[in-house]
C-alpha cells in the first residue's frame, strides 16, 4: 500500500489527504502577459491540458505575470464519490507551491466547515468578499483571522458557473497594502469564468471515472473511459485469479433480514476488496457473496511479485475477518446469529480475457476463461478440504512462504488433477 504523501511545509486537517503536489514555479507560465493574453491561452492552449493540477497551477502564475498581485489561490470543486465530497488545488506564491488533495465526507460535518467562507459559496451559491482588517468579518470567519495574521489584506471566495448539483469554488487572496487595484476584482471574475468551462470539462471526465472505477473497478474503469465499449472488445492477460464465497451464505440469507443481510455483506466484501486493493490488485465482481478478482502479471514487477501480492492479500482479507468477528462494528454487533463469517479463497493462475460480454443493449466487463472457471472449483473444495484458503500449484511455485502439500485433485473440466497447496 503506498504511504501517504508527506504534506510539509504545509498541514491539512484528518479529512484531507494530499494526493499530488507540483512546484512549476514561475516558469508555468511566461515571464509577461496580459489579460487578453491569458483568454487566448484559455480558449485555445489550454484545451489540450489533461491535468487539472498543472492547468490550475499554470493559470495562477499567468495571473501574477499579468501583474494581478496574487498571494494565494483554490479550486474547489464536488464529485460523485461514496467516500469523498470532492477535491481541492491549493495555490501559495510564498512557496511555490500548488497542492492536489481529496476532502472525506466527514469534512462537511465539521465545525471548521460551517465556519469557513467557503460553507457559503459551496452550500448556497453566495460570494465572500472580505477585508481581513474587518473585525466582525473574522469573528464571523476564523479562516480570515488566521489569513491576516499571515499578511493577507483582501480575500474571495466565488462560486463557479457548474454543470450540475456539484457546488464548485475559486478563492483568490492578496498581501498587497490596501487590498487588490481598482477593476482588478472584476478582471479577475471574468477571467475566473472563462477558466470554470475547463474545470466543467476536467470534472466531466473525473466524474465519470470515479463512477466507473467505483461500479466496474479501476482496471476496467478505465478502459471503457477509454473506448473500450464494443462488444467482444477487450484483452488477453495472464494474472492470478482470486474467487471467494462467504461461508452458509444461503443459511445466513433464509435467517437474516434483508437490511442486516446488506449490512454484514457490505462489512465482508469492505475486508475483502480492502485487502486486495491495499496489495494491488483489481476487484471485478460481486456476484451474490461471491467475489473476483485479479493480479494481473503486468501490474507487477514479475510474476513472483504477483503471486506475492495475491497471498498477502489473502491473508490480510482473513485476518480482517478474524476481527470483524471478534470487534464488529455497532450496526453489526446489534445483528444476533450471523457470527462467526467466514471465507472461502482460491488463487489460481492462467490466461483470461478481459473485456466487454453481454448483449448489445447491456454490456458487462469481465474476464472469462477456463482459469477462471478452474478458480471457482478449487475454491468450491476449500470448505471440504477445512482449509480457507486454497493454492493452486502453478501460483504455490512462485512464493518463498512454507506451505502444506494438499494433494492433488480432479476439477470438473480439467483433463489432469491439479495439485493444492495452504498456508502452513
Amino acid at each position: 500500500m503506498p504511504k501517504p504523501l508527506d504534506p510539509a511545509p504545509r498541514s491539512y486537517v484528518p479529512s484531507v489527504w494530499l494526493m499530488r503536489r507540483s512546484a512549476l514555479g514561475p516558469a508555468a507560465a511566461p515571464e509577461k502577459t496580459s489579460p487578453d493574453g491569458i483568454q487566448d491561452w484559455l480558449l485555445g492552449e489550454a484545451l489540450d491540458s489533461d491535468d487539472l493540477l498543472t492547468l490550475f497551477e499554470s493559470f495562477v502564475w499567468r495571473l501574477v505575470a499579468a501583474g494581478y498581485p496574487l498571494a494565494r489561490a483554490s479550486l474547489h470543486v464536488g464529485t460523485l464519490h461514496p467516500q469523498l465530497i470532492g477535491f481541492a488545488w491549493n495555490w501559495s506564491k510564498a512557496d511555490g507551491l500548488c497542492d492536489e488533495v481529496k476532502v472525506a465526507e466527514a469534512a462537511l460535518r465539521s465545525d471548521s466547515y460551517r465556519r469557513n467562507p467557503l460553507f457559503q459559496v459551496i452550500e448556497h451559491g453566495q460570494s465572500v468578499h472580505a477585508d481581513t482588517s474587518d473585525e466582525a468579518v473574522r469573528d464571523r470567519y476564523p479562516l480570515i483571522g488566521e489569513l491576516a495574521a499571515q499578511g493577507i489584506t483582501e480575500y474571495l471566495a466565488v462560486p463557479l458557473r457548474t454543470g450540475g448539483d456539484y457546488h464548485n469554488a475559486a478563492t483568490i487572496a492578496t498581501a498587497r497594502e490596501g487590498g487588490f487595484e481598482r477593476g482588478q476584482v472584476d478582471a479577475l471574475m471574468e477571467l475566473l469564468r472563462f477558466f470554470s468551462l475547463h474545470v466543467e470539462r476536467h470534472m466531466a471526465m473525473r466524474l465519470a471515472g470515479n463512477v466507473l472505477e467505483t461500479y466496474l473497478g479501476a482496471a476496467a474503469g478505465e478502459r471503457v473511459l477509454k473506448g473500450s465499449i464494443q462488444r467482444g472488445s477487450g484483452q488477453r492477460m495472464r494474472a492470478v485469479i482470486w474467487a471467494s464465497d462467504m461461508r452458509g451464505f444461503t443459511d445466513l440469507s433464509d435467517r437474516l433480514k434483508g437490511d442486516d443481510m446488506l449490512a454484514l455483506l457490505n462489512a465482508y466484501f469492505e475486508a475483502l476488496a480492502g485487502a486486495i486493493h491495499d496489495h494491488g490488485g483489481d476487484v471485478l465482481k460481486f456476484i451474490g457473496d461471491g467475489l473476483l478478482a485479479v493480479f494481473p502479471f503486468e501490474a507487477f514487477e514479475s510474476e513472483a511479485a504477483a503471486a506475492e501480492a495475491a497471498l498477502a492479500a489473502a491473508r490480510q482479507a482473513l485476518a480482517s475477518l478474524d476481527r470483524l468477528n471478534a470487534d464488529p462494528p455497532e450496526d453489526l454487533a446489534a445483528i444476533e446469529g450471523w457470527r462467526p463469517v467466514a471465507s472461502g479463497i482460491a488463487l489460481h493462475e492462467g490466461e483470461v480475457f478481459f473485456g466487454n460480454v453481454g448483449a448489445p443493449e447491456r454490456l458487462d466487463f469481465t474476464v472469462i476463461g477456463r482459469s477462471v472457471n478452474a478458480t471457482a472449483r478449487v475454491e468450491a473444495l476449500s470448505k471440504q478440504l477445512g482449509r480457507p484458503l486454497l493454492i493452486t500449484e502453478p501460483v504455490a511455485k512462485r512464493l518463498s512462504a512454507p506451505l502444506d502439500h494438499l494433494g492433488a485433485h480432479g476439477l470438473r473440466g480439467l483433463s489432469e488433477p491439479v495439485g493444492l497447496f495452504s498456508p502452513a
